[in-house]
């Protein structure tokens, strides 16, 4: 039952990861990767919120822990394609795009996941 949990999280959070890049890419013609960042970002966020909800207050099944943080957030969040968005953008040329890629990334995420918890444990 806990692989198919993770198979069916991951199904969809790679639909959920493609939705993101499919409605961000257009509006910059992939000059810069900013369906990665809002997926990366957002991923990072609700798993600071299933981190406190699952884990540390245990006020979600155990078991959704596999569907959501390993399968789901696992497949919507990639850091392949985050490293491969990075590569690109400084074999283009665009080094300090790409420096502030990484930097945003790191940044943003850390934040997101802090905040996330921060506020889920308050509630």
């Amino acid at each position: 039952m806990q692989w198919l949990a993770v198979a069916l999280g991951g199904a969809l959070g790679a639909m959920g990861r493609f939705a993101v890049n499919a409605a961000i890419f257009p509006m910059f013609s992939g000059r810069f990767p900013l369906g990665t960042l809002i997926v990366n970002v957002l991923g990072s966020l609700l798993m600071g919120v299933c981190y406190v909800l699952i884990i540390e207050r245990g006020v979600l099944p155990a078991e959704l822990r596999n569907l959501l943080m390993v399968g789901f957030l696992g497949a919507f969040t990639t850091f392949s394609t985050f490293s491969l968005d990075t590569l690109a953008l400084w074999q283009n040329g665009h080094l300090a795009l790409a420096a502030a890629y990484v930097a945003l990334n790191v940044v943003l995420c850390l934040a997101g996941m802090l905040g996330a918890i921060v506020l889920t444990r308050l509630l």
